[in-house]
């Protein structure tokens, strides 16, 4: 695999992911190829991923794909070292989504969802940057590849979360 070009890989994946999708195609076992799997593997991604991509296409374009794809793979080689994890978290382990922080509701569902995408520990049912998670984002006006950066940058400081939260609804 070819870090220098990785981008064209993924574009490719999501094109041809995004043709089966459209055309009726709902088994995402039947997408990928194992080249296709070492790929993915080897950034951080995994298959599901791309299948949330292009089953929220158009709302959710490849270019915000390709953003958070990159948080992701970011933090996949440094901070994990190239190493993924075979731990997920549970539905359950999830705030509900009227659970809040500081008065702003959703807020903790997606800093964990956040967190969880970084580690490559999301449950196979559950997406970040889902509807509800751009909803948020789009009323805070954030754009989700920041958010993932922001919650990567602010480790265990919420109130570092809170406050920039704050900050750019008051704008």
């Amino acid at each position: 695999m070819s870090h220098y070009n990785w981008t064209a890989q993924f574009l490719k994946l999501y094109e041809r992911s995004l043709r089966e999708y459209s055309a009726g195609n709902r088994r995402l076992e039947t997408y990928f190829q194992r080249d296709d799997l070492d790929f993915l593997a080897s950034v951080g991604f995994q298959p599901a991923e791309i299948y949330d991509f292009v089953e929220d296409a158009p709302e959710l374009s490849y270019e915000t794909a390709l953003l958070v794809a990159a948080v992701r793979r970011d933090y996949f080689l440094t901070v994990q070292q190239g190493q993924g994890t075979s731990q997920r978290l549970r539905m359950e382990d999830f705030p509900s989504k009227k659970q809040s922080i500081d008065g702003i509701e959703w807020l903790p569902r997606i800093i964990l969802k956040a967190k969880a995408r970084l580690r490559g520990e999301l449950p196979s049912d559950l997406m970040y940057c889902c509807g509800g998670d751009r909803s948020f984002l789009r009323k805070h006006d954030i754009h989700p590849a920041d958010f993932l950066r922001l919650v990567w940058s602010a480790g265990d400081d919420e109130m570092k979360i809170v406050k920039f939260v704050k900050k750019h609804k008051s704008h």
